[in-house]
């Protein structure tokens, strides 16, 4: 029992502490034996000081356990699968070490501590569950030990992992790290949080590079060394959360010094060992810790406890003597007894460095302080309960059992002093809150771990991590935050197109097409702009689009507009030539009334033409096409009908014809109302079924969204239209057979022309119309209208006019006379 820490009372608290390594201490040139030789763990020393800190601070506490005092022992848990169970034996049996036969009649001992590691835990658990000793372990929480089945009496003081994939994802969203490395342990622990933080990284759109599961045995084989060396060194992700408890962790960090990791950063779930920290530190410009631990409430006198303590107020814990031993090398050189004589006198733990020795309270202490009160809570209920089933006449006093101690321990919960709450129930347990820490590293493995941010599930979603940017040491040598993705995030104006056969952050940027624009990063769509509004160039942002039409106001329409005055003002003059003129032989030849309408209706033609200028209104589109239709029939049924005339006319005065009757008649005159009237019901059927209507085009033109007169039936229009060209066509044909007619004011072949000049505008119109698009199609078609009437304009009536003007000698009765004469005389 040479390896023991004890404190006498009336009740004990057992404790199985692993205070010892496997691997041998050099530096204790002073050891006598083996068992000496062995290397001090001084991290878990600290949980003994915890145990110690709170058994006092309970004795010292009136309200609690009524007079009875608390004690502990304290046993090295021997890191061997065999060994294991001796001290658990001797606390159990006594010292002859016989299963299910006690000789420790008069054992204190209610409750037993065991961790950190959850191997220790695993191994004692059902052992001490044969005998319904309540068994609470201190370590990171384990899954395997949840198996009430297995382990019926024992509890778990530390909290279940629940939102430890939250806290570290994020962590990755803060840094926008969408490209990580996954390393675990091979064991039921390592599997259910690999399943965790993939269900979590993918709710976030963070992508697994690899994932690697390695068992401890894998820390010794080179070949699985160098696959993950490869797998990690040679990814582009340059971030690696590692996850394990005590037992893994080692052995993960023992892995990552093997297959030396260069400039990653290591999101992990718990501090490792500080015997390890010192090898860390060798290579830690390599790699960057940011480490996420329970957050906890510091313990009020714990580090003045700590101060306070030395061997002489402790006689029984050969734990701190050998601690002492070994940090102020108090035995004399010739003798391998300890003589505190050779210790300064105010030695104190405080004076040992911060890697060697933490004066604050570590978790896993903190989960030690509060397994006691939590034993004292359940014993004091206990304690309560026996008060009241005595009765006033039994004054035997009642002995405590560990068994009768599990009742009351299994339904505990209350509050300690740090206000922290402890129960078993899952339901109503509470989520861990996780600190941040950071290693800043100083010259010859110093380090300071530095609490960098925290993790509150109970915050608000989107403020549940604080970090503070500014104080995380990143590697040696940068300054700046590690970049970790796989394909650099797409801008605005770029939508993410996947890469086929790798993982949603690995794609390419695709520019947004046509009037679609993305106006955030990574978007997986482009959005289209509504119709009233354009997309810029860059692709970035939606414009509203200026309304586009052809203007009075507009160059272009300002020169229609003038071309249309002219034109109608020219005919206009040109009809009051005629009518001043209506006596003279050239006015009256061809039939002057036929004239006059012709030279009228070519006023309305040009004029229609402003109707297809300014705002489009419902009022206009229905007018643009209508009186277009029907003034253009008017004037082109007025052609067919002089030339008409021209034919008749020629026929009645030649010998043997019988055909007097139908000039003298009028006949050609009821050509125009006839025509009209078919041109009219077209029209009227086309504004029955489908009339024109404003219309906008977003498309054709950039930044402009044009408004126009959709003609509503396109079949409509083109059978108005195409009616209209076979009018024309029937024209061109008849005079075209005339225009050798010998008569002195045949007009057959201007006739001819000004048809010819017309058709050719008109089918011209229709390719080039068609190509067209916004103001120029507007355009088109009126420079289209005032081309066709100009040209019936010019070739029918300019050499009318010439005749008029410049040779009116020409114009009279007697020159038609003198040239019918003179070609009677000359027949050849």
């Amino acid at each position: 029992m040479k390896h023991r820490a004890h404190m006498d009372g009336n009740v004990i608290i057992t404790g199985f502490f692993p205070l010892y390594t496997l691997g041998i201490d050099h530096n204790n040139i002073h050891a006598s034996s083996k068992e000496d030789n062995k290397m001090f763990i001084f991290k878990n020393y600290q949980c003994v000081l915890a145990l110690a800190f709170a058994i006092e601070e309970i004795n010292k506490n009136p309200h609690l356990l009524h007079n009875l005092t608390l004690g502990f022992d304290i046993y090295d848990d021997e890191f061997r699968t065999w060994k294991m169970f001796k001290n658990p034996f001797i606390c159990l049996f006594g010292k002859y070490k016989i299963p299910n036969y006690s000789c420790m009649r008069d054992s204190k001992s209610i409750a037993v501590l065991t961790g950190p590691s959850g191997i220790t835990s695993d191994q004692i658990g059902p052992l001490l569950g044969l005998y319904r000793f309540p068994q609470l372990t201190f370590g990171p929480f384990d899954h395997a030990l949840s198996d009430h089945n297995k382990f019926p009496a024992l509890y778990q003081m530390a909290p279940k992992d629940t939102s430890i994939a939250t806290a570290m994802v994020s962590l990755l969203l803060h840094f926008n790290w969408t490209w990580v490395g996954l390393l675990t342990t091979q064991n039921e622990h390592g599997a259910w949080v690999l399943a965790e933080l993939k269900e979590e990284m993918a709710k976030n759109k963070v992508c697994v590079a690899y994932e690697l599961m390695i068992s401890t045995q894998d820390a010794s084989h080179i070949f699985k060394l160098m696959a993950v060396h490869n797998e990690i060194n040679l990814s582009s992700a340059s971030v690696l959360i590692i996850y394990g408890d005590n037992d893994s962790q080692t052995a993960l960090m023992v892995l990552i010094e093997q297959i030396f990791i260069r400039g990653k950063v290591c999101i992990m779930n718990s501090q490792w060992d500080f015997i390890m920290k010192r090898k860390y530190f060798m290579l830690g410009s390599l790699h960057v810790p940011l480490i996420f631990t329970h957050h906890y409430v510091d313990v009020s006198g714990f580090t003045d406890f700590v101060k306070a303590v030395k061997p002489s107020k402790y006689p029984e814990d050969i734990f701190l003597a050998r601690l002492w031993f070994l940090s102020f090398n108090c035995s004399d050189s010739e003798s391998d007894c300890v003589t505190w004589d050779n210790c300064a006198h105010d030695a104190s733990l405080e004076w040992l460095p911060g890697h060697i020795f933490d004066m604050t309270m570590s978790e896993d202490s903190y989960n030690v302080y509060n397994a006691v009160y939590a034993v004292v809570q359940a014993l004091h209920q206990l304690l309560l309960h026996q008060t009241e089933v005595q009765t006033m006449g039994n004054r035997k006093e009642t002995v405590i059992s560990p068994e009768q101690l599990h009742t009351f321990l299994k339904n505990a919960e209350f509050y300690n002093l740090t206000r922290y709450q402890v129960n078993w129930d899952e339901k109503r347990k509470l989520e861990p809150e996780y600190d941040i820490l950071n290693i800043w590293e100083f010259p010859e493995g110093l380090q300071l771990e530095v609490k960098v941010g925290k993790f509150s599930p109970y915050a608000p979603h989107g403020n549940q991590l604080s970090l503070s940017e500014d104080m995380v040491e990143w590697a040696i040598g940068t300054t700046e935050t590690p970049h970790s993705v796989c394909s650099e995030s797409c801008g605005p104006g770029f939508r993410k197109s996947p890469q086929e056969g790798k993982a949603a952050c690995c794609f390419d940027c695709t520019p947004c097409p046509g009037n679609e624009i993305a106006n955030a990063t990574d978007m997986e769509q482009c959005v289209n702009c509504p119709d009233h509004q354009y997309a810029n160039s860059q692709r970035t942002q939606c414009f509203l689009r200026a309304a586009s039409f052809l203007a009075f106001g507009d160059p272009l329409g300002m020169a229609l507009v003038c071309m249309a005055l002219c034109f109608s003002m020219l005919t206009a003059v040109v009809l009051g030539m005629f009518v001043k003129h209506q006596d003279t032989a050239i006015v009256k030849a061809n039939n002057q009334a036929l004239s006059y309408i012709l030279l009228i209706s070519l006023i309305f033609c040009f004029l229609c033409s402003l109707l297809f200028l300014g705002r489009p209104n419902t009022v206009t589109c229905i007018l643009q096409q209508i009186t277009f239709g029907v003034v253009f029939t008017v004037a082109v049924s007025t052609v067919l009908a002089k030339t008409v005339t021209v034919v008749l006319a020629f026929k009645a005065t030649s010998p043997g014809r019988r055909m007097r009757w139908l000039l003298v008649s009028g006949a050609p005159n009821f050509i125009i109302p006839i025509c009209t009237l078919i041109q009219v019901t077209l029209c009227g059927i086309w504004l029955g079924t489908s009339p024109p209507f404003v219309d906008t085009d977003a498309y054709s033109e950039y930044g402009h969204i044009i408004i126009l007169c959709n003609k509503g039936s396109l079949t409509a229009f083109y059978c108005v239209l195409g009616y209209l060209g076979s009018l024309a066509l029937a024209s061109f044909t008849v005079a075209f057979l005339a225009r050798n007619l010998p008569d002195t004011f045949n007009e057959a072949k201007f006739l001819t022309f000004s048809m010819l000049v017309f058709c050719s505008v008109w089918l011209t119109f229709l390719p080039v119309y068609h190509s067209a698009k916004g103001k120029v199609m507007v355009a088109v078609e009126v420079f289209s209208i005032l081309a066709s009437g100009a040209g019936l304009l010019v070739c029918i009536f300019a050499p009318k006019c010439y005749i008029i003007l410049l040779m009116p000698n020409r114009n009279s009765l007697h020159y038609f006379r003198d040239k019918v004469h003179n070609r009677r005389n000359n027949p050849s």
